[in-house]
Protein backbone atom coordinates (compact mmCIF):
# COMPACT_ATOMS: atom_id res chain seq x y z
CA UNK A 1 0.00 0.00 0.00
CA UNK A 2 1.43 3.34 -1.08
CA UNK A 3 0.85 6.45 1.04
CA UNK A 4 0.84 9.78 -0.82
CA UNK A 5 0.75 13.14 0.99
CA UNK A 6 -0.93 16.13 -0.62
CA UNK A 7 1.40 18.77 -2.03
CA UNK A 8 -0.08 21.37 0.33
CA UNK A 9 -1.23 20.15 3.75
CA UNK A 10 -1.04 21.14 7.40
CA UNK A 11 -0.41 24.31 9.34
CA UNK A 12 -0.59 27.60 7.50
CA UNK A 13 1.29 30.81 8.32
CA UNK A 14 -1.58 32.25 10.38
CA UNK A 15 -1.82 29.17 12.62
CA UNK A 16 1.95 28.87 12.96
CA UNK A 17 2.13 32.54 13.94
CA UNK A 18 -0.69 32.18 16.49
CA UNK A 19 0.98 29.17 18.12
CA UNK A 20 4.32 31.00 18.25
CA UNK A 21 2.74 34.06 19.89
CA UNK A 22 0.91 31.92 22.44
CA UNK A 23 4.07 29.99 23.37
CA UNK A 24 5.98 33.27 23.74
CA UNK A 25 3.18 34.63 25.93
CA UNK A 26 3.43 31.58 28.18
CA UNK A 27 6.61 33.04 29.62
CA UNK A 28 4.87 36.20 30.81
CA UNK A 29 4.30 37.02 34.45
CA UNK A 30 0.86 36.14 35.74
CA UNK A 31 -1.77 33.84 34.22
CA UNK A 32 -2.10 33.50 30.44
CA UNK A 33 -5.39 32.72 28.71
CA UNK A 34 -6.52 32.44 25.13
CA UNK A 35 -9.97 33.86 24.50
CA UNK A 36 -11.58 30.70 23.21
CA UNK A 37 -9.46 27.88 21.70
CA UNK A 38 -6.50 29.49 19.92
CA UNK A 39 -7.07 27.28 16.87
CA UNK A 40 -9.55 24.53 16.07
CA UNK A 41 -7.23 21.67 16.97
CA UNK A 42 -7.90 20.05 20.37
CA UNK A 43 -4.47 18.40 20.56
CA UNK A 44 -2.63 21.67 19.92
CA UNK A 45 -4.81 23.46 22.48
CA UNK A 46 -4.05 20.76 25.04
CA UNK A 47 -0.34 21.15 24.26
CA UNK A 48 -0.59 24.87 25.06
CA UNK A 49 -2.35 24.05 28.33
CA UNK A 50 0.70 21.96 29.22
CA UNK A 51 2.76 25.13 28.81
CA UNK A 52 0.48 27.07 31.16
CA UNK A 53 -1.78 28.67 28.55
CA UNK A 54 -5.39 28.11 29.64
CA UNK A 55 -8.58 28.68 27.66
CA UNK A 56 -11.19 31.22 28.78
CA UNK A 57 -14.55 31.12 27.04
CA UNK A 58 -15.38 34.73 27.98
CA UNK A 59 -13.41 37.83 28.88
CA UNK A 60 -15.05 38.09 32.29
CA UNK A 61 -13.28 34.83 33.23
CA UNK A 62 -9.93 36.66 33.03
CA UNK A 63 -9.12 39.10 35.82
CA UNK A 64 -5.35 39.53 35.43
CA UNK A 65 -2.34 38.64 33.34
CA UNK A 66 -2.32 38.14 29.58
CA UNK A 67 -5.08 37.36 27.15
CA UNK A 68 -4.24 35.99 23.69
CA UNK A 69 -6.73 36.77 20.93
CA UNK A 70 -7.37 33.64 18.89
CA UNK A 71 -6.41 33.29 15.23
CA UNK A 72 -10.08 33.65 14.23
CA UNK A 73 -10.17 37.25 15.50
CA UNK A 74 -12.78 38.96 17.66
CA UNK A 75 -15.04 41.98 17.91
CA UNK A 76 -12.70 45.00 18.38
CA UNK A 77 -14.80 46.00 21.39
CA UNK A 78 -13.52 42.89 23.18
CA UNK A 79 -9.91 43.96 22.74
CA UNK A 80 -10.78 47.44 24.04
CA UNK A 81 -12.52 45.89 27.04
CA UNK A 82 -9.52 43.66 27.79
CA UNK A 83 -7.16 46.64 27.79
CA UNK A 84 -9.60 48.61 29.94
CA UNK A 85 -9.35 45.78 32.52
CA UNK A 86 -5.58 46.23 32.58
CA UNK A 87 -4.87 42.98 30.76
CA UNK A 88 -1.88 42.50 28.49
CA UNK A 89 -3.29 41.73 25.03
CA UNK A 90 -1.48 39.56 22.49
CA UNK A 91 -3.35 39.72 19.19
CA UNK A 92 -2.85 36.46 17.29
CA UNK A 93 -5.54 37.21 14.70
CA UNK A 94 -4.56 35.65 11.37
CA UNK A 95 -3.47 38.35 8.86
CA UNK A 96 -5.93 36.95 6.29
CA UNK A 97 -8.75 37.23 8.81
CA UNK A 98 -7.66 40.77 9.56
CA UNK A 99 -7.94 41.53 5.83
CA UNK A 100 -11.54 40.26 5.92
CA UNK A 101 -12.19 42.59 8.89
CA UNK A 102 -10.82 45.54 6.94
CA UNK A 103 -12.89 44.65 3.90
CA UNK A 104 -16.08 44.44 5.97
CA UNK A 105 -15.38 47.83 7.56
CA UNK A 106 -14.62 49.39 4.16
CA UNK A 107 -17.85 48.04 2.67
CA UNK A 108 -19.89 49.56 5.49
CA UNK A 109 -18.02 52.85 5.11
CA UNK A 110 -18.87 52.76 1.40
CA UNK A 111 -22.59 52.40 2.20
CA UNK A 112 -22.86 48.85 0.89
CA UNK A 113 -25.21 46.32 2.48
CA UNK A 114 -22.85 43.52 3.52
CA UNK A 115 -23.30 39.82 2.86
CA UNK A 116 -20.86 37.42 4.55
CA UNK A 117 -20.41 34.01 2.94
CA UNK A 118 -19.66 31.70 5.85
CA UNK A 119 -20.90 29.82 8.90
CA UNK A 120 -23.04 31.98 11.17
CA UNK A 121 -21.81 30.58 14.49
CA UNK A 122 -18.14 30.32 13.55
CA UNK A 123 -15.94 32.67 15.63
CA UNK A 124 -14.25 34.08 12.53
CA UNK A 125 -17.61 35.03 11.02
CA UNK A 126 -18.71 36.57 14.32
CA UNK A 127 -15.60 38.78 14.19
CA UNK A 128 -16.26 39.79 10.57
CA UNK A 129 -19.86 40.57 11.49
CA UNK A 130 -18.68 42.88 14.30
CA UNK A 131 -16.45 44.76 11.84
CA UNK A 132 -19.48 45.13 9.57
CA UNK A 133 -21.31 46.92 12.36
CA UNK A 134 -23.29 43.82 13.34
CA UNK A 135 -25.76 44.28 10.50
CA UNK A 136 -24.52 41.94 7.77
CA UNK A 137 -26.49 39.09 6.24
CA UNK A 138 -24.73 35.72 6.68
CA UNK A 139 -25.25 32.96 4.10
CA UNK A 140 -23.60 29.59 3.50
CA UNK A 141 -24.92 29.16 -0.03
CA UNK A 142 -27.03 30.86 -2.69
CA UNK A 143 -30.06 29.02 -1.30
CA UNK A 144 -29.75 31.08 1.89
CA UNK A 145 -30.22 34.40 0.09
CA UNK A 146 -33.57 35.99 1.02
CA UNK A 147 -36.29 36.78 -1.49
CA UNK A 148 -35.75 40.46 -0.72
CA UNK A 149 -32.16 41.68 -0.44
CA UNK A 150 -31.31 44.44 2.08
CA UNK A 151 -30.55 46.81 -0.81
CA UNK A 152 -29.61 46.96 -4.49
CA UNK A 153 -26.05 47.91 -3.51
CA UNK A 154 -24.33 44.81 -2.10
CA UNK A 155 -20.83 44.14 -0.82
CA UNK A 156 -19.66 40.56 -0.30
CA UNK A 157 -16.93 39.32 2.04
CA UNK A 158 -16.14 35.65 2.62
CA UNK A 159 -14.91 33.57 5.55
CA UNK A 160 -11.24 32.83 4.83
CA UNK A 161 -11.69 29.05 4.87
CA UNK A 162 -14.67 28.86 2.50
CA UNK A 163 -14.30 27.31 -0.95
CA UNK A 164 -14.05 29.44 -4.08
CA UNK A 165 -16.91 27.43 -5.59
CA UNK A 166 -19.19 28.47 -2.71
CA UNK A 167 -18.27 32.14 -3.15
CA UNK A 168 -18.79 31.98 -6.91
CA UNK A 169 -22.20 30.37 -6.40
CA UNK A 170 -23.39 33.21 -4.15
CA UNK A 171 -21.94 35.94 -6.36
CA UNK A 172 -23.53 34.43 -9.46
CA UNK A 173 -26.92 34.37 -7.73
CA UNK A 174 -26.57 38.03 -6.78
CA UNK A 175 -25.48 39.40 -10.15
CA UNK A 176 -28.93 39.62 -11.69
CA UNK A 177 -30.53 41.03 -8.55
CA UNK A 178 -28.45 44.13 -7.78
CA UNK A 179 -27.39 47.36 -9.44
CA UNK A 180 -23.96 47.39 -7.83
CA UNK A 181 -21.93 44.46 -6.49
CA UNK A 182 -18.53 44.67 -4.84
CA UNK A 183 -16.83 41.39 -3.94
CA UNK A 184 -13.88 40.93 -1.60
CA UNK A 185 -12.38 37.50 -2.17
CA UNK A 186 -10.90 37.04 1.30
CA UNK A 187 -10.35 33.28 0.97
CA UNK A 188 -6.75 32.84 2.12
CA UNK A 189 -4.18 31.49 -0.33
CA UNK A 190 -3.25 28.63 2.03
CA UNK A 191 -6.87 27.47 2.08
CA UNK A 192 -7.13 27.61 -1.70
CA UNK A 193 -3.86 25.67 -2.11
CA UNK A 194 -4.92 22.96 0.34
CA UNK A 195 -8.34 22.57 -1.26
CA UNK A 196 -6.93 22.27 -4.78
CA UNK A 197 -4.23 19.82 -3.70
CA UNK A 198 -6.74 17.72 -1.72
CA UNK A 199 -9.14 17.47 -4.67
CA UNK A 200 -6.32 16.49 -7.01
CA UNK A 201 -5.04 13.80 -4.64
CA UNK A 202 -8.50 12.42 -3.79
CA UNK A 203 -9.10 11.76 -7.47
CA UNK A 204 -5.92 9.65 -7.72
CA UNK A 205 -6.12 7.36 -4.67
CA UNK A 206 -8.33 4.57 -3.37
CA UNK A 207 -8.78 6.07 0.10
CA UNK A 208 -8.00 9.57 1.38
CA UNK A 209 -7.49 10.46 5.03
CA UNK A 210 -8.10 14.04 6.13
CA UNK A 211 -6.28 14.93 9.35
CA UNK A 212 -7.46 17.72 11.64
CA UNK A 213 -9.88 18.82 14.32
CA UNK A 214 -13.47 17.65 13.94
CA UNK A 215 -14.36 21.20 15.05
CA UNK A 216 -12.20 22.78 12.33
CA UNK A 217 -14.13 24.51 9.55
CA UNK A 218 -11.26 24.40 7.07
CA UNK A 219 -10.59 20.70 7.74
CA UNK A 220 -14.26 19.79 7.37
CA UNK A 221 -14.27 21.70 4.10
CA UNK A 222 -11.30 19.63 2.88
CA UNK A 223 -13.21 16.43 3.69
CA UNK A 224 -16.26 17.79 1.85
CA UNK A 225 -14.19 18.62 -1.23
CA UNK A 226 -12.53 15.19 -1.19
CA UNK A 227 -15.94 13.46 -0.97
CA UNK A 228 -17.02 15.28 -4.13
CA UNK A 229 -14.47 13.22 -6.09
CA UNK A 230 -13.93 10.13 -3.91
CA UNK A 231 -16.45 8.37 -1.63
CA UNK A 232 -13.72 6.78 0.48
CA UNK A 233 -12.86 9.74 2.71
CA UNK A 234 -11.94 9.38 6.39
CA UNK A 235 -11.62 12.42 8.67
CA UNK A 236 -9.57 11.80 11.80
CA UNK A 237 -7.97 13.96 14.46
CA UNK A 238 -5.31 11.45 15.51
CA UNK A 239 -3.88 8.09 14.51
CA UNK A 240 -5.93 6.40 17.25
CA UNK A 241 -9.08 6.83 15.14
CA UNK A 242 -7.74 4.84 12.19
CA UNK A 243 -9.33 1.46 11.44
CA UNK A 244 -7.56 -1.30 9.51
CA UNK A 245 -10.72 -2.24 7.58
CA UNK A 246 -10.74 1.18 5.90
CA UNK A 247 -7.65 0.17 3.93
CA UNK A 248 -8.32 -3.55 3.37
CA UNK A 249 -8.53 -3.31 -0.43
CA UNK A 250 -6.54 -0.10 -0.93
CA UNK A 251 -3.42 0.07 -3.04
CA UNK A 252 -3.00 3.82 -2.65
CA UNK A 253 -3.88 6.02 0.32
CA UNK A 254 -3.82 9.81 0.22
CA UNK A 255 -3.24 11.98 3.27
CA UNK A 256 -4.12 15.66 3.55
CA UNK A 257 -4.60 17.93 6.54
CA UNK A 258 -6.29 21.15 7.53
CA UNK A 259 -4.46 24.43 8.03
CA UNK A 260 -4.72 24.01 11.81
CA UNK A 261 -3.08 20.57 11.90
CA UNK A 262 0.52 20.47 13.24
CA UNK A 263 3.11 18.42 11.34
CA UNK A 264 3.55 15.92 14.18
CA UNK A 265 -0.12 14.93 13.94
CA UNK A 266 0.21 14.33 10.21
CA UNK A 267 3.39 12.30 10.68
CA UNK A 268 1.69 10.22 13.37
CA UNK A 269 -1.21 9.34 11.06
CA UNK A 270 1.12 8.49 8.18
CA UNK A 271 3.22 6.22 10.41
CA UNK A 272 0.10 4.47 11.70
CA UNK A 273 -1.21 3.83 8.17
CA UNK A 274 2.14 2.41 7.13
CA UNK A 275 2.14 0.20 10.23
CA UNK A 276 -1.31 -1.12 9.32
CA UNK A 277 0.07 -2.10 5.92
CA UNK A 278 2.83 -3.99 7.67
CA UNK A 279 0.19 -5.85 9.68
CA UNK A 280 -1.47 -6.98 6.47
CA UNK A 281 -4.03 -4.24 5.91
Amino acid sequence: MKVIVAEHAGVCYGVERALKLAVEASGAEGPVHTLGPLIHNPQAVEGLRGKGVEVASRLDEVSEGTVVIRSHGVDPAIIEAARAKGLEVVDATCPFVRAAHTCASDLVAGAYSVIIVGEAEHPEVEGILAHAGGKALIVQSAADLPAKLPSRRIGVVVQTTQSLARLEEVVSALLGRVTELRVCNTICSATAQRQAAAADLAARVDVIVVVGGHNSGNTNRLAEICRSVNPNVRHVETADELRAEWFADAETVGVTAGASTPDEQIRGVIAAIEALDGDGA
